[in-house]
């Protein structure tokens, strides 16, 4: 019986985790993962703004019941974080080095975070799954964050920056609360992985909803008072300054990495992988491949989306299959080209985007993503359906 440890239970993890087991009935899968829910981070900017949008029950999904279809001896679940993997001895340590678990396979599927959901002074605003089981506690905190604050900044004017943006906006006219809103954007347009009329697009929505919109400025510093709470945002060029109430950046991510040996990792600190999503170890013959995959945000594979990690999760899961199995053969690769589809609702009621080179037409944003955020395909999500 072949043992493979998985260590992340998210877009990559899950389906992978999945897709052994109904495939390999002799596999023993052992699962790790901080916390026992999956949280269904595309609709996080709903989810932070609008507290009745979603019961938590719907973005928070518990994840060992999807398992409970296969044979208890096949699959375990394991709530913990990873502490060290001992490439050597097969081994990963959990929680500190209080436990030590064996495989004969590796999966390394622990995804990445954000500043804003790892922020120690502040409140923390969890677009990603923390690495404890407080998810629910941070989300309800954020909420009422969000919820009170008056004037809000938000450094980043990606997917992430223009929803959340448009979300908190659209929840104070609703509620008929004044709420100052202000997205700074570096580029001189904000979503500037779009064609420039699907920016115009989601800019004069923001505008129609009354948020101020800066482009070709960047946020060089943000600092809280500790007393009043309140936030002093420092912006380049002539240095001005922003008070807030509350201030979320939502430019880039960094790596769950804390565990993984530095062989792994290239500079930025992202796994190194192959076509074949197999770790590459630096100073390591080819033909001394390691029994170690990673799939997701995790990788160096730029494109860090949720179907994008899904897509990995099906490459990588074929070829391990391969290996467990002896199968020769043609073996999968992955390539996550240069294409861009991406669907940004700006409020409930439309939206832009960019699918295969076109721009989305608003009603059909507020169709497939905007009336719900895709919230009704969580289940489908921890279940691999």
């Amino acid at each position: 019986m072949s043992e493979v440890v998985i260590i992340g239970a998210s877009f990559a993890g899950i389906p992978i985790a999945h897709s052994l087991l109904k495939d390999i009935p002799s596999i023993k899968i052992t699962l790790i993962n901080p916390s026992p829910t999956f949280y269904f981070t595309i609709a996080a900017p709903r989810i932070l703004a609008k507290r009745d949008a979603f019961k938590s029950e719907q973005y928070l999904l518990p994840i060992e019941k999807e398992f409970s279809r296969y044979p208890k001896k096949s699959f375990k679940f394991i709530q913990g974080r990873a502490s060290a993997i001992d490439v050597s001895a097969k081994t990963v340590s959990i929680d500190n080095n209080t436990r030590t678990i064996s495989f004969d396979y590796l999966v390394i599927a622990s995804g990445s975070t954000t500043a804003s959901t790892i922020e120690k002074n502040a409140t923390p605003i969890p677009f990603k799954q923390s690495g404890s089981n407080n998810m629910k506690t941070l989300i309800h905190n954020a909420q009422d964050r969000i919820n009170t604050a008056q004037n809000i900044v938000i450094g980043g004017a990606g997917p992430i920056g223009v929803e959340l943006a448009g979300e908190i906006a659209e929840a104070a006219q609703l509620a008929g609360r004044k709420v100052n809103i202000t997205l700074v954007s570096a580029s001189y347009r904000i979503l500037p992985m779009l064609k420039p009329g699907g920016s115009m697009a989601a800019e004069k929505f923001l505008l129609a909803q009354g948020v101020n919109v800066l482009t070709s400025r960047k946020v060089t510093g943000a600092v809280q008072n500790p007393d009043s709470g309140k936030w002093t945002v420092t912006l380049d060029k002539d240095g001005s300054k922003l008070d807030a109430d509350l201030y979320i950046p939502t430019t880039g991510v960094l790596p769950n990495n804390d565990f993984i040996p530095v062989e792994f990792l290239d500079e930025n600190g992202w796994v190194v992988v192959d076509k074949e999503l197999r770790v590459k170890g630096r100073g390591r013959s080819k033909s001394a491949s390691l029994p170690i995959f990673a799939a997701g945000d995790i990788t160096n594979n730029s494109m860090r989306l949720s179907f994008k990690a899904q897509e990995q999760a099906a490459v990588l899961a074929s070829n391990l299959k391969a290996d467990i199995q002896g199968r020769g053969g043609k073996r999968k690769a992955y390539d996550q080209g240069d294409k861009i589809m991406m669907v940004v609702p700006v409020g409930s009621t439309g939206g832009t985007g960019l699918i295969f080179g076109w721009t989305p037409w608003s009603a059909m944003v507020k169709m497939v993503k905007g009336k719900d955020f895709l919230i009704s395909k969580a289940q489908a999500a921890v279940a691999a359906k």
